[in-house]
């Protein structure tokens, strides 16, 4: 990113403009051909972007390759895996049923989930949209079967696996991003429709609205400018991991492109799904018990970037990770698209949304010297999970993060010496790292949704 940066820089002095001063769609568009171009090589997996403005498509290009095996270049039109995105889609099926008066959000899970166990509160349909249902996700479960995302599974199958966990914390009282609601949302959209998930979002949302490139991913079926999805072991780059469909089910086993994902956003805000006041509400972060505010409405993000808010998601899985970011005042929307998990999503995102805007994108932080990065390093354990630490790690000179279950490592920007910010992580998080009585780093306090977490470095 640094080099992609430093281009970016150069361009600018050459064509003697500066940020504020991007008003030209032309402009704007050499200047992402440049960082892209730089940062997605022809021989490396690539990405598919598109970017509209006040309603118009002003940027829409691809990058990169599709098939390292064949050497097929990736095209906009192209299918990529959606991950967590999946998430939108289930979000709006269940605001559909509820319109139709066939459930409340109110509702308590059991109503229609009827062996789901009673954990001594009231888990409603709520909870599950906006991730504070305390139910543990189901992606972080310690399952010794090596092979157990490679088996197929039943609805009812996965959430046996999960449903006698014990609750994390009071529903209500925490968010915390969890796979499992969404889960148990897509079981809860069958059992009221008397459809598969995937036949009530065919039916209800894909048919509808035209999205001819959009799919219940299934890899027996042959769905053509389908890429590949590819992970990176040191400078090697692998074919992903494979992993069942069954498995992220609801929570998301989409698949699509940037057009039907930009068509899908225009009949969001046209209201022909569901209702605007419905919408408004699922765009609204919820507000725990206390009166605290999440950064989490209904299946979207709502984050402030660069001094704008934003609405938004994005999604990691298995070869692919996928990102969408609107920003209603500007009326600016940007979808990527990336069809390996090492791609640097959220950087480029918002670096590519923020110069649609006419904004100067994030910039790096200040240096830190080599002997006290090295003193950050190590392993880093809190009461509430002592099995999964958080891991430091240093490489050429940066600080990483990253712990069991993550995708991938996230980068850290140090904004003083003992407090960076974590790149690629939502909603945004910060690590402050703290020294004991003889100067030595042991503790760090993990900030992420104002609430904060204390780690204890091992020895």
């Amino acid at each position: 990113m640094i080099k992609s940066f430093t281009l970016f820089i150069s361009f600018f002095l050459l064509v003697g403009i500066s940020y504020g001063q991007i008003k030209q769609d032309k402009q704007l568009a050499k200047v992402l051909d440049n960082i892209l171009s730089d940062q997605f090589k022809q021989t490396d997996p690539g990405c598919a972007v598109l970017v509209a403005k006040q309603g118009q498509i002003i940027y829409e290009k691809s990058f990169g390759t599709a098939d390292l095996e064949l050497n097929v270049q990736v095209k906009p039109e192209m299918i990529f895996r959606l991950g967590s995105m999946t998430k939108q889609f289930t979000s709006v099926a269940i605001l559909q049923l509820m319109e139709q008066g066939k459930l409340s959000l109110q509702d308590s899970i059991q109503k229609f989930i009827k062996d789901f166990p009673y954990k001594g509160y009231k888990i409603t349909i709520e909870n599950l949209l906006t991730h504070t249902s305390g139910i543990k996700d189901y992606t972080q479960l310690d399952i010794q079967d090596p092979f157990i995302r490679r088996k197929d599974f039943t609805p009812k199958e996965v959430i046996n696996l999960f449903k006698n966990e014990p609750l994390e914390f009071q529903p209500n009282t925490k968010f915390k991003y969890s796979n499992s609601g969404y889960f148990l949302l897509g079981y809860i959209i069958e059992s009221i429709s008397n459809k598969s998930y995937q036949n009530y979002i065919q039916d209800n949302i894909i048919k509808p609205l035209g999205l001819t490139n959009t799919f219940y991913d299934d890899v027996s079926q042959i769905i053509p400018n389908r890429t590949k999805g590819y992970k990176k072991e040191g400078t090697n780059y692998e074919n992903a991991d494979y992993q069942s469909t069954t498995i992220p089910f609801a929570a998301g086993s989409l698949i699509s492109n940037v057009e039907d994902l930009y068509k899908w956003h225009q009949a969001l805000y046209n209201y022909t799904l569901v209702k605007k006041e419905t919408l408004e509400k699922a765009f609204t972060p919820f507000k725990l018990l206390d009166g605290t505010p999440t950064n989490y409405g209904y299946g979207w993000f709502n984050i402030e970037v660069n001094g704008s808010q934003s609405i938004q998601h994005g999604g990691n899985i298995n070869g692919f990770k996928s990102n969408e970011i609107y920003f209603p005042k500007e009326d600016v929307f940007v979808v990527t698209l990336f069809n390996c998990e090492c791609a640097p999503m959220e950087d480029l995102s918002l670096q590519i949304a923020s110069l649609a805007m006419g904004k100067v994108p994030d910039q790096k932080g200040i240096d830190i010297n080599e002997n006290l990065l090295n003193s950050y390093v190590g392993n880093y354990f809190s009461p509430l999970d002592p099995k999964r630490p958080l891991v430091i790690t240093k490489e050429n000179n940066i600080l990483f993060v990253f712990a069991d279950g993550w995708r991938g490592k996230a980068e850290l920007i140090a904004i003083s010496e003992t407090e960076f910010k974590v790149k690629n992580i939502r909603p945004p998080g910060s690590i402050k790292f703290l020294k004991d009585t003889q100067g030595h780093f042991t503790k760090l306090i993990w900030t992420q949704s104002e609430k904060q977490y204390d780690f204890t470095k091992s020895e």
